[in-house]
Order: structure tokens, then sequence, then C-alpha cells
């Protein structure tokens, strides 16, 4: 009877420490972007501020790459997965995110900081850097997508520019750069 009770002592423990690390991770990102800020944000691209909703906007304004839906439900453990897509796809349709793919065939999700009136067209695209060793993705904020003149009659209703190749940091860890 002594090994269970100390194996059920041991087990909660376990679980207790993995509750409060979870919560350590979601307060870290609930403070990257207050609450004001984030229902401005949503009210501003005409959506309805939720707590789920805050809680995706939060997650992604605490990253400094776009992010995979597995990324944001590792960090957002009390919304479930489908209530993430939920928002992500709501979002997309409403011009607050904008989709990349990555280099590797997933899609990862950035807010877009474009917040103009006119939200036909996001204003705030540009090209993102994938690196094919560490598998990260960088945006290039000041790197504007290129102007594409289009045949006519045809309408670009996104743009998706993604530079292929290997980012700073795995150059000098392979000895090329300093």
């Amino acid at each position: 009877m002594q090994k269970y009770n100390y194996f059920f002592v041991n087990t909660c423990a376990i679980l207790i420490n993995i509750k409060l690390f979870a919560n350590f991770a979601i307060t870290n990102i609930i403070e990257t972007m207050d609450e004001k800020t984030c229902i401005k944000l949503l009210s501003k691209h005409g959506i309805k501020p939720t707590s789920n909703r805050i809680l995706v906007v939060k997650a992604l304004a605490a990253e400094d790459y776009p992010s995979t839906l597995t990324e944001l439900e590792t960090h957002l453990l009390s919304v479930d997965k489908s209530g993430i897509f939920r928002a992500l796809t709501l979002f997309r349709e409403h011009h607050l995110v904008h989709t990349i793919e990555d280099g590797n065939g997933g899609i990862r999700y950035e807010l877009c900081m474009s917040h103009g009136d006119e939200d036909d067209e996001d204003e705030d695209l540009h090209v993102h850097f994938f690196c094919e060793k560490c598998h990260r993705i960088y945006c290039l904020h000041d790197t504007p997508v290129p102007n594409i003149g289009l045949p006519a009659g045809f309408t670009r209703n996104s743009c998706n520019y993604v530079v292929k190749g290997v980012c700073e940091e795995c150059n000098r860890k392979d000895g090329l750069t300093r």
C-alpha cells in the first residue's frame, strides 16, 4: 500500500509541475500584448473580441516569426485546436493575419500590421527567408514583395514570397561567417 501512495504522490507532483509550467507559458504570452490593444486590433478588423481570439492574437504577437497551428497549440493549452483554427480562419478573412508557405509545405500565420480602411489587400506584405538548415522562417520587414505585373484580366488576391537559403546563425555555426 505504501508503494502505491508514493507513486500517487509523485504522479500528482509531476502533474502539478506540468500545470504550473503550462500556466507560466500562457502567462508569458499574455504579457506581451495587453488586452486593450488586442481588443482594439480585433475591433479595427471587424472581429468580435472573444477570450479565445484575444489569446490567439497575443500568441501571434509574442513570436518574432510566423507561427504554425501546432506551435500555437503548444502555447495555448487552454484553447483547443479547432478553436485556434477557427480564429485563424476568421482573422485571415478579415485581413488580421496573412499566411506564409514556410518552404517545407507547411502554413504559418503572422499578424498583419497594416490597418488601413481598404482591407482588400494586405499592405504588410514582405519577403520571408526560410533557412534550409534550422528550418526557421524570418520576416524581412524592410524587404517589400516586388510588384509583379500580371497579364490583363488577372487579379492578385495574395502573394507569398519566400527566399530559401541558410541563415546567418547557421552559417556562423558552420564557420562561413563571423
